[in-house]
C-alpha cells in the first residue's frame, strides 16, 4: 500500500506541474475524431469542414487540448466544432471551471482519476453506442437450445447416471465448443472497448460523488444506474483476464469449460449488445458527462497558461463587434490588434505579407473560441451569437477536376444561401474571386459583398483590388495594413489602420529579392502608366 500511495503522490505531482502547459504528445486525429464524426447532436451551428480548415482547427485544438482522458479529448474535439443552441451548456462549464481554478486539490484529484482513461483503447468506447453491432449469427437461437439441453443432461446425470445421456451431452459439448470458438472473433472486436467501459464506469462513479457535478449536470441518476449495470455485465468477458498466470491456470481452464458446456459467451454477448442498443442515449449521456468534466479542467489549464484572456461578452446588438488586443497564441510573438465594429462590415486592403489574412483568421479563431469554450485570446471581446462561415484557403482539386475558381464559386454560393436566414452570420473572405480576371473579379465581388452585408450579417474581406474600396465605401468601413520600406528590406508592424491602403510593395519585393534591374524598371513603368489610365477613367 505504501508503494501505491507513493506512486499516486508522484502522478499527482506531475499533474500539478503540467497545469497550464500544452501537451507534447502526437495527436491521432482519426481516433480523436471518431466520436465527433458520428455525433449528430443539436446545436446552433456545426462548423463546416471548410471553415475548420480555414481556421487551422487541428492546430488550434492541439494547443487548447489539456484533457486528461481520451474521452475528454474526443468530447472537446466535438465541442469545439459546435456552437451550442443556448448558453446553458457554457454556463455550466463556467461554474465548473471556476471551482477547478480555485481548488487545486480537487482539480488534481479529478485529473488523476480521469487519467485512468488515458489509454488509446478508450478512443473506441464511443463505438458501443454510436456504431451498429455485429449481427447475431444464424445459429444463435440454437445456442439457447443447446445450452438448456446440456443443463438438463447434467441434472439427469447427477440424479441417475445414464451412458446414453452422457454420449448425447458429449456430442452437444463438442458442438458448443465449435460455436464458442467461432464467437471468439466477435468478442475480440469489442474486447478493448468493453474493458475501457469498465474503467469509465469506475471514473463516473467517482465523479458522481461530487454534489456540484451531480447538481449542475444534465445527466439523470437513472442513466448512471443503467450505465453501471451494463458496464458490470461486461465483467463476464474479463473473467479470464482476472485469472492469468500459473496459480490460476486450473480455475481459468474450468471457467472456459463451464462457458463452453452451457454456451454462455455468445448468449451473453448478444444480450449485452441488445441492452447497449436499447440504452444508447444513457450510454452517450454518461460518456459526454465525463468528457465535459474533463473539458472544464482543460479550459482551466488553458487559461492558466495564456499571457492574457477574457470571457467574451455576448451582446444583443447583432451587427456590432468589439475586441481589444486580440491575438493568436499559436503564433510566436503575435502582434495584437483592437477594433470596434458598429453596423458596418470590414474591408481590408494591404500589401503582400502585411497581415491581412492572419488578421481575418484571428477574428475567426477568437469567434470560435468565444462561442464554444467561452474563452477569447483578447483583453476584451464583445460579439453577438452568430454563425461562422469562411472562404480563406482554396486550392485546385485536381483529383476531382475542380478548378480553384469553381471551388470558390461553390463556397461563396453556400454563404449567399445561408445569408438569407434570420440568424446573424459572420463571413470571412480572403481575396474574393482571385481565380478570374480583374474586371469580372471586381464586378462580381462588389455584387456578392453587397449581398452578404445585408440584414444581420457581418463580413470581413481582404483584397488587393482598390476598385472595391471605392465601390463599397458606403457599405463597409475601410481598413488597411502597411509596411516600411528602405533600400534593402521591407518591415511590417502588423497593426490594422483606418482608411484604404496608399502604398504597394509587390514590385519592391521583386527588387529586394534580386530581380534584374531591367525587369524592375519595366514593371514600374507599366505600373505608372496603368495608374494614369485608372485615374483618367475615374475622372
Amino acid at each position: 500500500m505504501d508503494l501505491f500511495h507513493r506512486k499516486k503522490k508522484k502522478i499527482k505531482a506531475q499533474i500539478r506541474q503540467s497545469f497550464g502547459q500544452p501537451k507534447t504528445e502526437d495527436f491521432n486525429f482519426d481516433a480523436i475524431g471518431r466520436y465527433a464524426d458520428r455525433n449528430s447532436r443539436k446545436s446552433f451551428q456545426k462548423l463546416s469542414g471548410k471553415t475548420l480548415s480555414d481556421l487551422n482547427f487541428n492546430d488550434l485544438f492541439q494547443y487548447c487540448d489539456r484533457t486528461s482522458s481520451r474521452i475528454g479529448q474526443q468530447v472537446l474535439y466535438d465541442h469545439m466544432q459546435h456552437i451550442p443552441e443556448n448558453r446553458d451548456e457554457i454556463n455550466t462549464l463556467e461554474k465548473w471551471i471556476e471551482r477547478f481554478e480555485n481548488n487545486e486539490p480537487l482539480r488534481t484529484d479529478l485529473q488523476y482519476h480521469l487519467r485512468k482513461l488515458a489509454d488509446n483503447d478508450a478512443y473506441y468506447v464511443c463505438d458501443l453506442f454510436q456504431r451498429s453491432f455485429i449481427r447475431p449469427p444464424r445459429w444463435l437461437p440454437f445456442a439457447y437450445v443447446l445450452g438448456l439441453t446440456n443443463l438438463l443432461a447434467l441434472i439427469l446425470l447427477i440424479t441417475n447416471f445414464n451412458p446414453v445421456i452422457m454420449l448425447v451431452s458429449t456430442a452437444i459439448t463438442v458442438t458448443n465448443a465449435v460455436f464458442h470458438y467461432l464467437n471468439k472473433k466477435n468478442i475480440y472486436v469489442y474486447t478493448y472497448s468493453m474493458r475501457q467501459l469498465l474503467f469509465l464506469d469506475h471514473t463516473v462513479n467517482y465523479l458522481w460523488k461530487f454534489d456540484f457535478l451531480k447538481r449542475e449536470s444534465s445527466v439523470v441518476p437513472k442513466s448512471i444506474e443503467i450505465f453501471h449495470i451494463i458496464a458490470g455485465k461486461t465483467n463476464f468477458f474479463r473473467i479470464d483476464d482476472y485469472m492469468r498466470g500459473d496459480p490460476f491456470y486450473i480455475l481459468s481452464t474450468l471457467s472456459e469449460i463451464f462457458k463452453i458446456y452451457f454456451l454462455l459467451e455468445p448468449i451473453f454477448l448478444f444480450r449485452v449488445f441488445r441492452q447497449m442498443k436499447d440504452h444508447e442515449k444513457e450510454l452517450q449521456e454518461v460518456f459526454a458527462f465525463t468528457g465535459k468534466v474533463d473539458i472544464a479542467l482543460s479550459i482551466a489549464s488553458l487559461r492558466a497558461g495564456l499571457p492574457y484572456f477574457c470571457k467574451p461578452e455576448i451582446i444583443a446588438d447583432i451587427k456590432k463587434m468589439h475586441f481589444e488586443d486580440i491575438y493568436i497564441p499559436l503564433i510566436p510573438d503575435c502582434v495584437s490588434n483592437t477594433l470596434n465594429i458598429n453596423n458596418k462590415s470590414i474591408l481590408i486592403t494591404g500589401s503582400n505579407m502585411s497581415g491581412k489574412t492572419t488578421f481575418i483568421r484571428m477574428v475567426g479563431i477568437n469567434t470560435l473560441m468565444a462561442l464554444t469554450l467561452n474563452t477569447s485570446f483578447a483583453r476584451s471581446f464583445a460579439l453577438p451569437r452568430l454563425k461562422l462561415y469562411s472562404a480563406i484557403l482554396l486550392n485546385d482539386d485536381m483529383m476531382n477536376d475542380k478548378s480553384f475558381y469553381l471551388e470558390e464559386v461553390q463556397t461563396i454560393k453556400e454563404m449567399i444561401e445561408v445569408s438569407r436566414q434570420k440568424e446573424p452570420h459572420l463571413f470571412l473572405l480572403d481575396e474574393i474571386y482571385k481565380g478570374t480576371n480583374t474586371i469580372e473579379r471586381v464586378s462580381g465581388g462588389k455584387a456578392v459583398l453587397s449581398w452578404l452585408n445585408r440584414g444581420n450579417n457581418l463580413v470581413f474581406i481582404s483584397t488587393h483590388d482598390i476598385e472595391l474600396t471605392e465601390l463599397l465605401k458606403d457599405e463597409y468601413d475601410l481598413y488597411h495594413f502597411s509596411e516600411q520600406v528602405d533600400n534593402r528590406n521591407i518591415s511590417f508592424d502588423y497593426k490594422i489602420k483606418t482608411g484604404m491602403m496608399k502604398t504597394r510593395n509587390a514590385i519592391k519585393i521583386l527588387e529586394v529579392n534580386g530581380y534584374p534591374p531591367e525587369i524592375i524598371a519595366e514593371a514600374k513603368e507599366i505600373s505608372y502608366e496603368m495608374d494614369k489610365q485608372r485615374s483618367h477613367f475615374e475622372k
